[in-house]
């Protein structure tokens, strides 16, 4: 019997001209979430605090707090409702804010990914994460396209 590992992990790093306190509160703070991904964000920032996140009506992102470091790190559990393939909490999210350069360099790390679900993450990641630094700069990146994609 062979064992074929199935999971995956996804790593970005994006730098943003922003204090790592400013940039934390992207990730605990409801209406400032969803000013970057989402139409509908529901948080309980604390560990073992729940998350929802509306993307578009139909996708809706759920997991848990794991761990937070306040201003250095955030770990969740994350999943799509209604997924058999991803469902609630089956992978994790790590966020890391490393000061830098008067700003702060945000690496996300993605476990425990089914295979198939790499690519699309991947590219929601990339999506988002300039959304992120855009809103965490001062900037208003607009409406989110992803977000008016289903009703």
């Amino acid at each position: 019997m062979t064992s074929i590992n199935s999971s995956d992990t996804i790593k970005k790093e994006i730098f943003i001209e922003c204090h790592p306190e400013t940039l934390f509160s992207f990730f605990t703070d409801p209406d400032k979430l969803v000013r970057w991904m989402g139409r509908h964000v529901l948080l309980d920032p604390s560990i073992g605090g729940k998350f929802r996140i509306d993307i578009n009506g139909s996708d809706i992102a759920m997991g848990e707090y794991k761990e937070m470091i306040p201003n250095e790190k955030i770990v969740m559990s994350f999943g799509w409702e209604k997924s058999k393939v991803l469902p609630p909490g089956s992978s994790t999210l790590e966020f890391s804010l490393l000061p830098k350069d008067n700003g702060t360099l945000l690496v996300l790390t993605h476990y425990d990914l089914p295979a198939s679900e790499v690519a699309p993450h991947e590219k929601g990641w990339m999506h988002y994460m300039p959304r992120l630094q855009s809103i965490a700069q001062g900037q208003d990146p607009g409406v989110d396209p992803l977000s008016a994609q289903a009703n």
